[in-house]
């Protein structure tokens, strides 16, 4: 198996599952060095609760072919990211890719909740984990991206630009956070675009992250048994496909033609070639307009 990122270093922050996940291990897959980072870690758990871990997830990004390295950080403290970014330059000299993948809102948002009747505090503490976080890690990350050319930043949101310009996002704070990575990822471009690196933001369509499947009550292994209450669920994807999205970019050596744009793993499968788990190539944004959201029956044939 060929390793087009070998000599490549990236740190994806919000690794500890779902797409942060997913893309790591992608990344390991094709041989980069991929420093993890997240708050639940063997020692100790976020609010999630959870039992993924930090740990977890470098170790498979090694049994890929990688090296995964777990650096456990709280993205919203400017001192520990700014030590963890001072390691990375000690330990590798270098930084190609950076992906923002940092969430943590799972349990802090209302459906169809208007904003006068949302808890405020769970509001604000949402957008502080999903933007401010963000913000937080370019400034002190992207110096060390920007000292060799060609590095890439992957912003990493619900929805594309399109998609969530004409939908209402779940909530008033969703909305708002989801939309504001869109538009990180373009502002990124313009600021890094000139300094010769590109950024990018970067939807999963409907994944069947672990929180998903057990929302659900399903497992990897036979996630088709949602699909007699969910039956749209047909068209979800993995974390992989996801992270092979980020591993295709990261190789790109024309990204740049990208730069500032907004991209669906659905859309960059049909540029790059690369498949689903399973073999597939679902689309999901497609299948949402063109299916879900039309009021039409389920049926993947031609989205996957």
């Amino acid at each position: 198996m060929t390793q087009p990122l070998r000599d490549k270093v990236a740190l994806v922050a919000g690794a500890t599952r779902g797409a942060g996940r997913g893309i790591a291990v992608e990344l390991g897959a094709a041989g980069a060095t991929v420093y993890v980072t997240g708050r639940s870690t063997r020692a100790r758990r976020s609010e999630y609760d959870r039992p993924e871990t930090i740990e977890d997830t470098a170790d498979l990004v090694t049994e890929a072919g990688g090296h995964g390295i777990a650096v456990p950080a709280d993205h919203l403290d400017p001192a520990q990211v700014e030590a963890l970014v001072d390691r990375i330059a000690a330990e590798q000299g270098r930084l190609d890719v950076l992906v923002n993948d940092i969430w943590g809102g799972e349990t802090l948002f209302d459906w169809d909740a208007p904003v006068w009747e949302h808890d405020l505090d769970k509001g604000l503490r949402l957008l502080r984990l999903a933007v401010e976080t963000h913000a937080i890690t370019s400034h002190h990350a992207l110096p060390l991206l920007l000292r060799h050319p060609g590095g890439l930043v992957v912003e990493v949101t619900d929805g594309t630009a399109d998609y969530n310009r004409d939908h209402y996002r779940v909530s008033f704070f969703y909305d708002l956070a989801k939309s504001s990575v869109l538009r990180m990822a373009f502002a990124l471009g313009h600021e890094l675009g000139p300094r010769g690196a590109t950024a990018v933001a970067l939807t999963p369509g409907w994944m069947r992250s672990e929180i998903m499947l057990d929302h659900f009550g399903v497992r990897e292994d036979n996630w088709r048994d949602a699909l007699e209450k969910v039956p749209h669920f047909a068209i979800s994807e993995t974390p992989r496909y996801v992270g092979r999205a980020v591993a295709a970019l990261a190789g790109d050596p024309e990204v740049a033609r990208f730069n500032g744009a907004s991209l669906s793993s659905g859309g960059l499968a049909q540029e790059y070639g690369f498949t689903d788990l399973d073999g597939s190539r679902p689309d999901s944004w497609r299948y949402l307009v063109e299916v879900q959201d039309a009021g039409r029956p389920a049926d993947v044939t031609g989205y996957r």
